[in-house]
């Protein structure tokens, strides 16, 4: 279906959404070591009750092949989130389900050095405006950890409807977290989930 091609490429000022690619290694490693400390709280890891089952982290060469493999499949769109012409961080469209659902969630990190500056909440208001305007989806959601104060301030700026919480969902950092979980539908926001955030801004 046209509605679900990828590559796609969404832009708003200096903030761009691009597909992730393999020339991005370097400076994917290069954000990552920096980041270790900020991110790590907040990163997915394997139960120990995975090991052995095939689920060994991947490479970035891996992940990148196996994310090209899923975009090309319509059950993801992984992006890489470039400022100012350079790699800060990942937003990735997941679990993209058609049928009768029609839903999807919504994972990302942003390089420390940029955050507070916007470029997150427009990034997922342009990701939320992409997957109802032009995949025609129902529900995307955004599951964030309720420590995670940064992240939670990304949806409130965007005025996501918080949902409920989801005792031990994922895996975070070496245990499983509870989480509480965000949700847009189809119609929330009338003109656009970034109109509304840039009205609120300004």
């Amino acid at each position: 279906m046209s509605d679900r091609r990828w590559p796609v490429t969404l832009t708003e000022g200096d903030i761009v959404l691009r597909p992730l690619r393999q020339s991005d290694a370097r400076r994917w490693r290069e954000v990552r070591r920096r980041n270790l400390d900020w991110l790590r709280p907040w990163e997915a890891t394997l139960p120990a009750e995975a090991a052995g089952g095939g689920d060994a982290v991947p490479t970035f060469g891996m992940m990148v092949r196996r994310l090209r493999r899923e975009a090309r499949e319509s059950r993801t769109m992984p992006w890489a989130l470039a400022y100012q012409g350079r790699l800060v961080g990942q937003l990735t469209v997941g679990g993209i389900t058609w049928g009768s659902l029609r839903a999807a969630y919504i994972g990302y990190w942003i390089d420390s050095e940029v955050a507070g500056r916007g470029i997150m909440p427009t990034s997922v208001a342009m990701a939320l405006d992409h997957c109802f305007d032009a995949l025609h989806l129902h529900r995307v959601e955004i599951n964030i950890r309720p420590e995670n104060a940064a992240s939670l301030r990304v949806v409130e700026k965007l005025g996501l409807r918080r949902e409920g919480e989801r005792a031990e969902y994922l895996h975070i950092d070496g245990a499983w977290r509870d989480h509480v979980t965000f949700v847009v539908y189809a119609g929330d926001f009338p003109d656009g989930v970034l109109a509304a955030y840039q009205r609120s801004r300004g």
